[in-house]
């Protein structure tokens, strides 16, 4: 099953009146998820928090937002259109079978669980009650991406060989939260949190994944901090995706080859003067890169991550809110059946086939 591509941005006006209910208020919740939500124009009407800081700032944030100590309570808000988990990952899973049992339509930040037969589980539990489900693969209304998408429309650079994606930083000592601090099974590691938007980004540009070799390291945290897959695409394209906190000397965001030349992102976190001539100019993103001929990429004018809450809103008022859902949550099964044949494939050294639960042989 092809991985579905983020629809036209709806009008602004779709989320007119729509209330959300968001589960955390940590770095997702506060930093990602309200703002863009407000962007959008939902209103976030509660937020559940155990946390007395997080409280607070709800209340100096949202000040017409409720605030809730639980999820059981925050189901019990009346009118709530939609409900958002910004939680740690490995609740996800069983958080999101109680918001659906509830009957409430939802957003899952990513990862949908810790691996693909328990995210399968609660796909087909939405399925089963009718409850619309999607998750926040919010990179899919990044600049890169379309700009990415455009080269490999337009062939740009001819027809892609091989294709390289990477976020890496520089974090010899790690930050003090659960995304560090748990083991893989608990949704920690950089598996589970920026792999997740690269291979995701992979698969919507190559198609699925049918094999994967892996290097995987955890060397200053609990879980991984340290990531290479090597991906085989069903269309002949080998994606190399990287991820690491470790790494002092950062690559490019994004280098993709072809027959005729090479497509080249600059970095998106650290700034490393190295890259700073791959660097964004203007509205254009990246350079095309022949041998010695460099030349501005593509334009992208329209991308904002806000537009994923706003295609939400105008799926929930639709006709059929799951087909018109921003991401497939069948999509981010693939992308769990990808990491956990990438950490049989690093135990065992060996390239793995990819076998994604839920789809037919």
């Amino acid at each position: 099953m092809p991985a579905t591509e983020p629809p036209p941005a709806p009008r602004p006006s779709a989320g007119a009146g729509l209330r959300v209910g968001l589960v955390g208020y940590g770095s997702a919740g506060r930093g990602i998820h309200a703002p863009l939500i407000e962007r959008a124009g939902l209103t976030v009407a509660a937020v559940s928090t155990s946390n007395a800081t997080r409280a607070d700032e709800v209340r100096a944030d949202l000040p017409h937002a409720e605030v809730v100590p639980d999820l059981e309570t925050l189901l019990g808000v009346e009118g709530l259109d939609l409900v958002v988990l910004a939680s740690p990952s490995g609740v996800h899973a069983e958080q999101a079978e109680r918001v659906i049992e509830a009957g409430r339509p939802l957003v899952v930040d990513k990862p949908l669980a810790v691996e693909a037969s328990q995210a399968l589980d609660v796909v087909d539990l939405a399925v089963h009650h009718g409850v619309p489900l999607t998750v926040f693969n919010n990179r899919r209304f990044d600049p890169e991406l379309a700009a990415l998408r455009t080269v490999r429309d337009d062939a740009l650079i001819g027809d892609i060989w091989r294709a390289e994606y990477r976020w890496d930083r520089w974090r010899p000592v790690p930050k003090q939260r659960w995304r560090e601090q748990v083991p893989a099974e608990q949704g920690g590691g950089l598996l589970l949190d920026l792999q997740t938007h690269l291979v995701d980004q992979a698969v919507l540009l190559h198609g699925e994944v049918e094999s994967v070799y892996a290097e995987v390291d955890a060397r200053t945290t609990v879980a991984e901090d340290d990531t290479f897959l090597a991906c085989r695409h069903t269309s002949g394209v080998v994606s190399h995706v990287m991820s690491s906190s470790v790494n002092g000397a950062p690559g490019p965001r994004a280098r993709v080859s072809g027959s005729g030349g090479a497509y080249v992102i600059g970095r998106q976190f650290d700034d490393v003067s190295a890259f700073r001539e791959f660097e964004n100019q203007g509205n254009a993103v990246g350079w095309i890169v022949r041998g010695e001929e460099r030349v501005p990429g593509p334009v992208v004018t329209d991308a904002d991550q806000a537009n994923f809450y706003r295609a939400v809103a105008a799926a929930l008022t639709s006709s059929d809110p799951q087909a018109t859902m921003p991401v497939d949550p069948r999509d981010a099964v693939h992308v769990l059946a990808v990491l956990d044949a990438a950490r049989i494939s690093a135990r065992d050294g060996r390239v793995v086939e990819v076998v994604t639960p839920g789809q037919t042989p």
